[in-house]
């Protein structure tokens, strides 16, 4: 599974310009200064997913990147569709040719 109705886990992403990451133990709190939206990223891995999303072509090449297991690329990807919904992250344009 690559793609939900709202995301694309091929193309890509970077986190939302409008959006902090804020460090915990468990992982990190994420809010969205224009929505007001707070979410928690309860693993490590996943924050380093999200922080690192626009230094590659792909969601996937970024999750892929960040040695999450294949086993548990469908759960990150479920996890970045969620956070697309909620605006946490955003397509980033894709480079001219």
């Amino acid at each position: 599974m690559t793609t939900t109705a709202d995301f694309d886990a091929t193309l890509p992403w970077r986190r939302a310009r409008s959006v902090a990451l804020r460090p915990e133990p468990f992982g990190a709190l994420v809010y969205h200064f224009g929505n007001r939206k707070l979410s928690f990223l309860k693993s490590k891995q996943l924050v380093a997913v999200v922080e690192t999303l626009a230094e590659h072509p792909t969601a996937l090449a970024a999750i892929a990147a960040c040695g999450v297991p294949e086993g548990q690329h469908r759960t990150y990807v479920r996890a970045l569709a969620d956070l697309a919904r909620s605006q946490m992250i955003e397509r980033r344009p894709e480079a001219p040719e």
